[in-house]
């Protein structure tokens, strides 16, 4: 005998058309990577010349791929691996396992090691961005080299972010995705936080007491972004906005 119940429910679904869960996805739904997408995906951080972005990958991979999901699969693919796949600055990149290092000591290009003034100018732009010229000085108590500032733009480990907002309109500086990169921080928030800097004697006596990780990213509510052509007037503005900034 048939079942009355059972076929009214048939054909209530049939009216209805596919339900969540019956296995059929829609146009636009998010499926479970397909592992052709997974190769694909491995493909392309493979051969990119720098991290990608989710954005890019979403791009190139099939329609609807699950990126987060892919990831996580060539993660755990390349887990005990010579390579990993490992997020820098929000981007994905294959990098030697670091258990392996010690094998590219020999061949690995190594740049000069920076200059104190270097390495003081780069630390307090990373904790205090966005910051001018004359704060960098104010903090370390000495000028500070346009040779010095050249150097971190020319490895690319610092950015004009905009213009603070005082006589002068000076400009500010910020770090770059290539510092990140380069020191291994999945973002700012990864560089050693205010304990760590007490317990090495680190921490400026200067600090507001509400000081906190800056965001790379945002402008700061005293701060306008660059006007075009800003940054071809850097020099001018590094070697004669010292009496603007210091007349504040």
């Amino acid at each position: 005998m048939s079942d009355p119940i059972a076929e009214a429910i048939a054909r209530l679904r049939a009216r209805q058309g596919p339900q969540e869960g019956d296995g059929v996805a829609g146009p636009h739904a998010v499926t479970e990577p397909s592992a052709q997408a997974v190769r694909m995906a491995e493909a392309l951080l493979f051969a990119a010349a720098e991290p990608l972005d989710v954005e890019t990958l979403q791009a190139r991979l099939p329609a609807g791929t699950d990126i987060p999901a892919t990831l996580s699969r060539l993660q755990a693919k390349y887990a005990d691996a010579g390579v990993r796949l490992s997020e820098v600055g929000g981007r994905w990149r294959f990098e030697t396992a670091p258990d392996l290092a010690h094998l590219l000591a020999e061949i690995r290009e190594e740049p000069k090691k920076l200059s104190q003034a270097a390495l003081e100018t780069l630390s307090i732009i990373a904790y205090h961005q966005p910051v001018t010229r004359a704060e960098i000085e104010e903090i370390r108590g000495v000028a500070v080299s346009k040779g010095t500032i050249d150097l971190l733009f020319e490895l690319k480990w610092i950015r004009l972010r905009g213009r603070r907002r005082s006589p002068g309109r000076p400009v500010t500086f910020g770090t770059t995705d290539i510092f990140l990169e380069y020191f291994g921080l999945g973002s700012i928030t990864d560089l050693p936080g205010l304990g760590d800097l007490k317990a090495a004697g680190l921490l400026s006596s200067r600090l507001p007491a509400n000081f906190d990780m800056p965001d790379p990213a945002r402008l700061a509510d005293d701060e306008d972004p660059l006007d075009e052509g800003d940054e071809s007037l850097f020099h001018l503005d590094f070697l004669e906005g010292a009496e603007d900034e210091r007349g504040e």
